[in-house]
């Protein structure tokens, strides 16, 4: 819906399940007249995120009620991200069950490719499995087989990316991730996990821009946890350990923040002679 006044325009933004008629996003945004390009690249760079974070939740909602015997490839693909994101063991095996039966039910199902990739990814980087070098070279299988099913598909170059971090080959990882965040410019995690790759770099400026424009686009975004994370991770490296210990806070309390993060914020803590904090993030750990 559009509304015009005498200097600006209101857009407003849904996203309607087209079953139920359900509105599971709606957003408003305002600029004034001169500015209308501007917002024209804001309603795209809106929407675009919203379809990577909401319709996943509401699929995995759909596949939930419709029960387990009527999942098809698609359901359990997006089931399987609904457990990715808990970040816990058995969550991870529950999303290698379902991504395993997309593939099942789909052979050529890049992205289903791309989510067993990414739970071998947490097996190796969570330490979630004793033989962590299996799940290494799972996790670049997995990637390779969905690029040669979809090349083009920025979820699987982002797995590829980041399993790349896994033999530390960061400049590969780099690359792989500039890749995805090129096919799709408004892919939050992509710029998240670039500046992940910027910051263990050394790169700072790359590091904030990066970690910016993944706020910008995906505020309530899975990974948030990881945004505040790498944030406070760059204020360590220069040295502004106060801002490292709010940002450790903040990233160590977000929903889906795992023992790596607690961990993180005990290190900015620490540095900024906050022991009580400290202490009490060593407990998550």
């Amino acid at each position: 819906m559009i509304e015009a006044g005498d200097r600006g325009l209101a857009v407003t933004l849904q996203l309607t399940d087209s079953t139920s008629n359900e509105v599971i996003w709606g957003d408003r945004l305002t600029a004034l007249l001169e500015n209308i390009d501007d917002l024209r690249s804001r309603i795209v760079a809106h929407l675009v995120s919203a379809l990577e974070v909401y319709i996943p939740l509401n699929e995995a909602r759909s596949a939930q009620i419709a029960g387990i015997e009527a999942l098809d490839a698609w359901a359990n693909y997006h089931l399987g991200l609904h457990h990715l994101y808990r970040f816990t063991g058995d969550d991870n095996q529950q999303a290698k069950a379902h991504f395993e039966q997309a593939v099942a039910l789909d052979p050529r199902f890049a992205r289903a490719h791309a989510g067993l990739s990414f739970t071998s990814f947490l097996d190796a980087f969570l330490h979630l499995t004793a033989d962590a070098n299996a799940a290494t070279q799972a996790a670049h299988r997995h990637a390779e087989r969905g690029l040669d099913l979809d090349p083009l598909d920025p979820f699987t170059n982002f797995t590829m990316g980041r399993a790349h971090w896994l033999t530390h080959d960061l400049e590969a990882a780099a690359e792989w991730l500039d890749r995805a965040i090129t096919l799709n410019p408004n892919y939050a995690q992509g710029f998240y996990s670039s500046a992940m790759t910027s910051m263990l770099i050394g790169n700072a400026a790359a590091t904030e821009t990066g970690l910016d424009t993944a706020l910008n686009l995906s505020p309530l975004d899975p990974l948030l946890y990881g945004f505040h994370g790498v944030r406070a991770q760059l204020c360590m490296q220069t040295g502004d350990y106060q801002a490292a210990a709010r940002w450790g806070d903040r990233a160590a309390s977000t929903p889906g923040a795992h023992y790596l993060i607690a961990m993180i914020a005990l290190a900015a803590n620490s540095l900024a002679g906050r022991p009580d904090q400290a202490a009490r993030w060593k407990q998550e750990v």
